[in-house]
């Protein structure tokens, strides 16, 4: 059994920087999403990208950004670090995208709802260093017991 433990623990520990850079990189461009596509919104559909500024492409990049967020975030928090930090991130994150999506308009909608996405991205990159920081002779912090 500790066996099995173990090698989902390294299983573990080789997914979740993937994750990270995977969400670092989807609410980065969320975020540039959010900043362009209100300046560009009247030449979208001239190049074909008119999709783009559809406020269900908008919902899926944050329920994609979300689902990534959790499966990464809380399993390093669970299996390596232990550190809170990242999922306030994440969760404050979402609430600016949130509360920018559904109460602020106009110009200022397009300044706070990137700072959700780069909050986001910052969660990402301050757990992927956590997660770094917590492995011991090459193992993750959470598995160094089982030998």
């Amino acid at each position: 059994m500790l066996h099995l433990l173990y090698i989902c623990l390294m299983k573990f520990s080789k997914v979740a920087p993937k994750l990270d850079n995977i969400g670092m990189t989807a609410s980065a461009l969320c975020a540039v999403h959010c900043a362009v596509v209100p300046v560009l919104i009247t030449a979208l559909p001239l190049m074909g990208l008119g999709f783009l500024a559809d406020p269900w492409v908008e919902w899926w990049m944050i329920i994609l950004a979300l689902v990534i967020g959790i499966s990464s975030l809380s399993l390093s928090y669970l299996n390596t670090h232990r550190r809170i930090l990242p999922l306030i991130m994440l969760a404050a994150g979402f609430g600016v995208i949130i509360t920018g999506h559904l109460l602020i308009t106009g110009w200022l909608e397009a300044v706070i709802v990137p700072c959700g996405g780069l909050t986001i991205a910052a969660a990402h990159f301050v757990n992927y260093k956590y997660a770094g920081v917590c492995k011991i002779d090459g193992m993750p912090f959470g598995s160094r017991h089982v030998h």
